[in-house]
C-alpha cells in the first residue's frame, strides 16, 4: 500500500507532500475546511469542491453530543452522514470541552464537564474519545489532550502536558485496527507546552518516541503573539519526523499560514474563513474587504480580480453587499465560497513556489499582500 504520507520536495524548511487515505488524496501544504456540526457553515459539499477543498473536519464533542455517534454509525460514518466523500478529519473533543463546558473537572481518568445542550454531566475520557471517533469514521483522527485554560502557571502547563502525554498511549491503546466502516485510521499526537520552550521540546520528544502516523501542535492562536507562534513553531518542527505529516491546530490568518509553512507545518485548519463571510469580511490577495462598507454599494467589480471562485466570476461587490445589508443567505455562502477558495488557492500556489524552489520569494510577496488590514 502507498504510504499515509509521501515528502515530495523540500525548499528551506517549506515542504511539499501528498497525504493518501482510504477516501483519496490531499496535496500539502493544506488549508482544511471546518464541518464542526458534519457540515461547512452555508456551503454543500459540491460548493466544497469546486472551491478547492479536500479535506473536511468533523467535531467529536458536537457529534457525540448530538446526533450521537451512533447514529452517525448507523447511517453510514460520517463521510455517508456529510455526503463528503474526500479525506475527513476529526478532533477529539478536548479543546471544546475546555472551552464550551461549564464546570469542568480534569482527573487522571478523563475530564467530567456540563454538555453545553442539556446541563447533563458527561465524562470524555481517551477511551470514549476513541471510540467515538472510531465510530464517526474519519480518516485521521486526533489524541485527547488536556487544554489548560490560558494564563496558566508553569505548574500547570507542565502538568497538562505530561497528561496528554499519557492520555495519548491510552489512545493508542484504544482505537481499533479499522474504523467502523472498515477503512484505516491514522492517530494524531498533538505536541502542548504553552509557551515554554522546553516544554515544547519535552512534548514533541516523547510523542516522537510513540511513533505515530502524524504530529499536530496544539495550544496556539490563543492570544498568543505572532512572533511567539513563530519561535514556539521554530522550536517543534525541527524536533518532529521529516516523513510525518505536521499540523498546526486552529491557525488561520493567511500570513500566519504562510509563516509558518516556512517554518515547515503541512496542514492547517479554521473556522475563519466561513465565519468572516457571515460577519462580511472576505479575504483577497489585496487584503481584506469589509463588504458592508458603503464604498462597496455600486462597484461592478469582482471580489478579486486575481480570483477564478464562482463568486468572482458572476457576482460583484454591488450585489454582494445589496445581499448582505439585506440579510440574504445567500450573500453569506457566496463569501464563504469565495473565503474557502482563496484559501485553497493560497496553498496551491505556497505549493508550487516550494516545487519551483522559490517560496522565499513567494513568502516576502504574498505575506505583505494577504496581511492588509479591511477596506
Amino acid at each position: 500500500m502507498p504510504d499515509f504520507f509521501t515528502l515530495e520536495h523540500t525548499d528551506g524548511a517549506a515542504r511539499a507532500g501528498v497525504l493518501r487515505t482510504d477516501h483519496g488524496e490531499a496535496q500539502t501544504p493544506l488549508f482544511m475546511a471546518v464541518g464542526t456540526q458534519g457540515t461547512v457553515k452555508s456551503c454543500t459539499p459540491e460548493q466544497l469542491a469546486e472551491a478547492g477543498v479536500t479535506v473536511v473536519l468533523g467535531n467529536t464533542y458536537h457529534l457525540m453530543l448530538r446526533p450521537g455517534a451512533e447514529t452517525v454509525a448507523a447511517l453510514g460514518g460520517l463521510h455517508n452522514f456529510a455526503r463528503w466523500q474526500g479525506p475527513m478529519l476529526t478532533d477529539s473533543g478536548g479543546y471544546q470541552v475546555f472551552s464550551l463546558g461549564d464546570m469542568n473537572r480534569v482527573t487522571e481518568e478523563g475530564c467530567t464537564f456540563k454538555n453545553h445542550l442539556d446541563g447533563s454531566e458527561e465524562l470524555l475520557t481517551p477511551e470514549r474519545s476513541m471510540d467515538i471517533q472510531h465510530q464517526l469514521g474519519a480518516d485521521i483522527v486526533m489524541q485527547l489532550d488536556d487544554v489548560p485554560a490560558l494564563p496558566a502557571p508553569p505548574e500547570r502547563e507542565a502538568d497538562t502536558m505530561r497528561r496528554s502525554v499519557r492520555w495519548l498511549d491510552r489512545c493508542v491503546a484504544a482505537l481499533p485496527a479499522n474504523s467502523a466502516q472498515g477503512k484505516r485510521q491514522r492517530l494524531f499526537g498533538i505536541v502542548q507546552g504553552g509557551l515554554n520552550p522546553n516544554l515544547r521540546r519535552e512534548s514533541a520528544t516523547e510523542l516522537v518516541k510513540r511513533d505515530l502516523p502524524g504530529y499536530a501542535i496544539g495550544g496556539l492562536s490563543v492570544g498568543e503573539t505572532k512572533r511567539q507562534m513563530e519561535e514556539i513553531l521554530g522550536v517543534v518542527t525541527p524536533l518532529l519526523p521529516a516523513p510525518k505529516p505536521r499540523y498546526l491546530m486552529g491557525v488561520g490568518f493567511p500570513e500566519d499560514m504562510l509563516a509558518a509553512i516556512a517554518l515547515g507545518v503541512d496542514m492547517f485548519d479554521c473556522v475563519l474563513p466561513t465565519r468572516s463571510a457571515r460577519h462580511s469580511l472576505v479575504f483577497t490577495s489585496q487584503g481584506r474587504l469589509r463588504m458592508r462598507n458603503a464604498r462597496h454599494a455600486r462597484s461592478s467589480a469582482a471580489l478579486d480580480s486575481e480570483c477564478a471562485c464562482y463568486t468572482c466570476r458572476n457576482y460583484s461587490r454591488g450585489y454582494l453587499r445589496h445581499l448582505l445589508m439585506a440579510n440574504e443567505m445567500l450573500g453569506m455562502t457566496l463569501l464563504s465560497i469565495h473565503n474557502l477558495y482563496f484559501y485553497t488557492s493560497l496553498m496551491r500556489r505556497a505549493r508550487e513556489a516550494i516545487l519551483a524552489g522559490g517560496y522565499a520569494q513567494f513568502f516576502a510577496k504574498w505575506q505583505p499582500r494577504v496581511a492588509q488590514g479591511a477596506e
